[in-house]
């Protein structure tokens, strides 16, 4: 029985120790600090973008996929991005998202739908935003904790890549592009 006991344990950690250190999680802002071209948050997340993007479920599985139209425009240091969202599923979602830039390439953001403030940051060709998000009701209601990669491509794609968690489990991932219209 002790042995049964000990091997789970250790499974249970090498578990642990890959979604920590071996994972999408084990990312930070300053691996990519050198990789260009860099990001430039007032001057990357402006304007009309067209958005197509795949939603996997927690086994791994496409669940939905979306299209979005998005418009980000900018006064000073503070912004909106209006995010229209057509899914597979015949859902229609409008997500708008209030930023502000801050100091040492740091930013916040709120939405209707996100828990507190999320937090971002800046590096290289990369921005990572830290949120939590309720989803709809359809959806389960349920508040996920989301960490989103934005990726810079030299020709100007934004790759956009995110996880939510519950209870620190993956219960979905996104996938998507954002291209200028």
């Amino acid at each position: 029985m002790k042995l049964v006991t000990f091997i789970l344990l250790l499974i249970l950690a090498l578990i642990t120790v890959r979604s920590l250190f071996l994972s999408f999680r084990s990312q930070s802002p300053s691996d990519y600090a050198q990789l260009g071209p860099e990001f430039v948050l007032k001057k990357h997340l402006s304007g009309r973008f067209q958005s197509e993007g795949l939603i996997y479920g927690p086994n791994g599985k496409v669940t939905n996929t979306f299209v979005a139209v998005m418009n980000a425009e900018w006064d000073g240091d503070t912004g909106t991005m209006t995010e229209d969202f057509t899914y597979s599923n015949g859902t229609k979602q409008q997500r708008i998202w209030y930023m502000t830039a801050g100091a040492d390439n740091t930013f916040t953001a709120t939405a209707d739908d996100i828990v507190g403030k999320a937090t971002g940051v800046l590096s290289g060709a990369t921005v990572m935003l830290n949120y939590k998000i309720t989803l709809p009701d359809d959806a389960g209601g349920y508040t996920l904790t989301a960490t989103d990669w934005l990726y810079l491509t030299q020709d100007g794609v934004i790759m956009n890549k995110s996880e939510m968690r519950k209870f620190g489990i993956k219960v979905a991932e996104l996938i998507a592009t954002m291209r200028r219209e």
